[in-house]
């Protein structure tokens, strides 16, 4: 610039060499040398930045420091941790905030001063009624529109008032507002306030939702809580939700300069909106945690949730339009008078879905938003590899009730889901009900009198999938398929047998054992089975307490020389001296010992609440039966690769290893009845073939 005439004009990094030479020329050039550093880019553009220090207008921030901090508490903030942590630790921190900027675009600051610094005078002003006072009139544009834009603002002067001489002119600075002092103002600048809608804004401030991503703490969310507070003495917002960073799939913040993610109409076309919208709503960014858009994210919200979802209805679908010898079932919402009298799982998927309403409207009440999803997507394994998986004969008879509770199900499903998979909702409640649109019907009540809660009916049968889950997980362990049926299981319980007694036939089906042995989960089991809990003691948590002791309540835990009180209280016997220990200064967990050979498993329930013993031996009967049941999957694969109706007669001829002709001569009547075959013929083969066609009626 003119400070420095002899190169003025020339760009900094331009003048670096004229400079170098000027120096040596003139013998003042002590060293020369080349420095790599990082140096600020434009994050737009990519240039390099140019450092200079210039004049800037503030607002006093600090004045009102205390009271930000304040008026932050009468925010609810999702993730809650913001409040206090980053928000308020910003705030806590607030600087004087510099709201001038040198550029031409923008809103200029009205603010008109002096040009004679004898006669100091400052001029700020806030209406169009004030400028045409002092100055007489408005400024406007070519089209003779009021605009307060440049150039037409600074055409605006007038004499200094407090100059004497009458030479002094009151100028506007050629500053403009800081483009964030716009986004701040948007509360009350959107409605004109305080020109119009005054009641209005009363009405309607502090704003009840807004919702950025995290670094706007620093930015949006900061700025309008600034100037709330400095104009208002009040939070502009009452909740925030404030997400994370969407990362692109090489890590970096999603850009589309870069193009570093999905393209996102390709995503709608391959998976669908609903799915990506899931990947997004489901995912740890709406918690204030990061999010990599990768394409495998969004096909697993379709593996997880669409599918089963749509697999479900489809299955209600197939089978009502079955019934009546394909006159079809018109399923109706179960009527509250019905519910007591309806099959324990009918009324536990009903409760189930009572629970759901009510845990996913308190999550979406506080926008936890990726809690509802998660709701949802656990509600699901309940529906469909659950309630469906083990009601499947009841559809098959035509069973009114399973009907009605399956359409209850689903369409308060709908419901529920309608705001977090709005296509598939749409298409599935619409097809049950026949109404217009999900999306203008009522969230579900919690209070409908055809859910009702029960919580003794769903802690048994949970349970019971508990024990379900822990035995599967045990037959893969031991690479033993579910069609293979193996002798028993032994339950252990800590809840009521008798209860859990009623859904032995349903474990063993479930399970392919012959046999269920129920035992109630206390200590003469435990032994006897090998289950036994193990204590660690968390000596940073109960080092300080404790001292140098605490190495000898270590060891004594590792020995065994521990109990629980009759209050659940964990004490450690220490030299004939009890320690009790506080809740976070231990853990403990329940271990399986395997003493009992290798034709038994034995696993803990989630929790500790109870434990499963698996019987795996096999015989020649128990082969027998795997081997039918084999046979029966690939006949049931033939039928659907061959397009039949799930009510289709067949004649079947099945090709078999000789040694398993026997197997499945001896379990005919099972292989006929599960294929509904009407003819069955069995032949000596290299392998399993399948000869199906429908039968003559």
């Amino acid at each position: 610039t003119s400070v420095v005439p002899d190169f003025a004009g020339l760009q900094v990094f331009d003048a670096n060499m004229p400079i170098i030479r000027r120096l040596r020329e003139d013998g003042r050039l002590l060293r020369q040398a080349s420095y790599v550093h990082s140096y600020p880019h434009c994050w737009r553009c990519r240039n390099p930045l140019i450092y200079k220090a210039v004049s800037s207008w503030f607002v006093r921030v600090t004045e009102f420091r205390d009271r930000m901090v304040e008026l932050n508490q009468q925010i609810t903030w999702v993730p809650e941790h913001i409040k206090d942590g980053i928000f308020g630790n910003w705030l806590a921190g607030a600087r004087d905030w510099s709201v001038s900027r040198n550029r031409y675009w923008g809103t200029p600051i009205p603010i008109w001063v002096s040009d004679d610094p004898a006669y100091p005078r400052t001029d700020v002003y806030g209406s169009f009624a004030e400028l045409e006072r002092d100055f007489g009139r408005l400024p406007r544009n070519e089209a003779g529109e009021p605009d307060l834009h440049r150039p037409w603002i600074d055409e605006l002067t007038r004499p200094n008032p407090d100059d004497p001489t009458g030479r002094a002119t009151m100028r506007r600075i050629t500053d403009i507002f800081d483009v964030w002092f716009d986004s701040g103002s948007m509360p009350y600048a959107q409605v004109h306030y305080p020109f119009e809608n005054r009641d209005w804004f009363e009405h309607h401030n502090p704003g009840n939702f807004i919702v950025e991503y995290i670094g706007q703490t620093r930015g949006w969310f900061y700025l309008m809580h600034v100037l709330a507070t400095g104009l208002f003495d009040r939070p502009a917002f009452s909740s925030c939700v404030s997400h994370g960073i969407v990362l692109g799939d090489d890590g970096r913040k999603a850009s589309k300069s870069l193009r570093n993610f999905p393209d996102p109409m390709e995503m709608f076309d391959t998976h669908g909106s609903d799915a990506v919208r899931w990947a997004l709503m489901s995912s740890p960014v709406l918690r204030g945690g990061n999010l990599i858009v990768a394409e495998e994210n969004i096909r697993e919200g379709v593996r997880q949730v669409l599918l089963p979802l749509w697999s479900t209805y489809y299955f209600f679908t197939l089978y009502a339009d079955a019934a009546g010898g394909g006159t079809g079932y018109v399923a109706k919402a179960v009527a509250p008078e019905r519910v007591s009298g309806l099959p324990p799982m009918d009324r536990y998927l009903l409760a189930h879905t009572h629970d759901l309403v009510v845990a996913v409207t308190a999550a979406m009440d506080t926008y936890d938003i990726a809690g509802a999803c998660a709701l949802v997507r656990e509600h699901l394994d309940v529906l469909t590899n659950w309630y469906v998986r083990t009601q499947r004969d009841r559809f098959w008879a035509e069973d009114d009730d399973a009907f009605d509770t399956l359409y209850t199900a689903l369409e308060v499903l709908a419901r529920l889901i309608a705001p977090l998979a709005p296509m598939v909702a749409e298409e599935i409640w619409r097809g049950l009900t026949g109404g217009r649109s999900v999306h203008l019907t009522d969230w579900p009540a919690a209070d409908d009198p055809a859910l009702v809660a029960d919580e003794a009916l769903t802690g048994t049968i949970d349970q019971v999938r508990q024990a379900v889950s822990t035995a599967l997980g045990l037959r893969k362990a031991h690479q033993i398929r579910v069609r293979q049926p193996l002798r028993s299981l032994t339950l252990a319980v800590t809840g009521d047998l008798a209860q859990t007694a009623r859904y032995t036939d349903l474990l063993a089906g479930e399970l392919n054992v012959k046999r269920i042995d129920l035992v109630r989960d206390d200590q003469e089991a435990r032994i006897r089975y090998g289950i036994s809990r193990r204590l660690s003691v968390n000596a940073r948590a109960v080092g300080p307490r404790l001292g140098r002791a605490v190495q000898a309540v270590i060891r004594a835990a590792k020995d065994g020389s521990w109990h629980e009180n009759r209050d659940g209280q964990v004490v450690v016997v220490v030299e004939g001296e009890t320690v009790p220990l506080s809740p976070g200064e231990y853990e403990l967990t329940t271990v399986v010992d395997e003493h009992a050979g290798p034709d038994v498993a034995a696993a803990v329930l989630p929790g500790g609440a109870g434990f499963v013993v698996l019987d795996l031996a096999l015989d020649g009967e128990l082969r027998a039966e795997g081997v039918a049941r084999d046979v029966v999957r690939a006949v049931q694969d033939a039928r659907k690769a061959a397009g039949l109706n799930v009510s289709d007669r067949i004649d079947l001829a099945l090709g078999v290893p000789a040694e398993q002709v026997s197997a499945i001569e001896t379990h005919r009547g099972f292989v006929a009845r599960e294929t509904l075959a009407v003819s069955l013929v069995v032949r000596p083969a290299d392998e399993v073939t399948v000869e199906l066609e429908v039968a003559q009626a």
